[in-house]
């Protein structure tokens, strides 16, 4: 049998990373660490102030193609499955930074003028990093406006906590430093702390294993770019090197 990893992505982003891991050989467990919802909106989005569009999760663009039907202003995203959610929603002008929040922020930087105006940031309420704040003082005008929330889960799943007090699981995959976060608060409070020691964990990003840290792992480690792909790479090498 494959080994055993475990998914915290939310259910709307792990379609693609589940398919991944099975075409790759690894069975695997899902314990959501974030429920999106989103919110039915009384008025449509009023944009056309906006000189272009900023997603920072393919969320950010699930939700705005529900709310707007604008698809010609420039859509700059913070990586490449969000600029794909994009493409694929007819957006004619697309940008991937390729990495994360401090990489868009570069990106906007070089592909656009503050003076030609605002640019809308459709999000959650809660986001990793405010890009706003890294783009104000280059004259940069930010408007992010909560259009779905990310909800934080409460409880883990019977399979997933069998599997870690059985010592079954060889990897927990992390992709955000919420979700991170959460599955920590989660461990500590079904005490299950001392059943981690064996597991590695593998994050998107250091912003991320930053916040695994409370946490006694056999190892943490961190992709080299911030991509789905550079993780699954990182996952298959670790699991390599510890089965031999």
């Amino acid at each position: 049998m494959g080994p055993l990893v475990l998914n915290t992505r939310p259910e709307t982003d792990s379609a693609d990373l589940v398919a991944a891991l099975d075409a790759r050989g690894y069975r695997h467990l899902s314990a959501p660490m974030l429920h999106i919802s989103f919110p039915a909106r009384q008025n449509p989005l009023d944009i056309s102030h906006y000189q272009g569009l900023i997603f920072t999760s393919a969320n950010g663009v699930r939700a705005f193609i529900g709310l707007s039907n604008e698809r010609t202003l420039p859509a700059f995203c913070v990586g490449d499955a969000t600029a794909r959610m994009c493409q694929e929603a007819g957006f004619n002008s697309v940008h991937s930074a390729n990495g994360d929040i401090h990489d868009l922020a570069t990106l906007i930087r070089q592909k656009v003028m503050a003076s030609d105006g605002p640019l809308f940031h459709p999000a959650a309420r809660k986001t990793a990093g405010d890009l706003g704040a890294m783009l104000r003082d280059d004259g940069y005008e930010i408007d992010r406006q909560t259009v779905y929330e990310a909800i934080a889960s409460d409880e883990l799943p019977e399979d997933v906590l069998t599997a870690i007090r059985l010592h079954h699981i060889d990897a927990v995959l992390f992709f955000s430093p919420r979700t991170a976060e959460t599955f920590v608060k989660l461990v500590q409070s079904y005490k299950l702390e001392g059943d981690l020691a064996g597991v590695n964990a593998i994050c998107l990003s250091p912003a991320v294993q930053s916040k695994i840290s409370d946490l006694t792992w056999h190892r943490t480690h961190v992709a080299s770019q911030p991509t789905q792909e550079y993780l699954l790479s990182l996952l298959g090498s670790v699991v390599t090197a510890c089965r031999t």
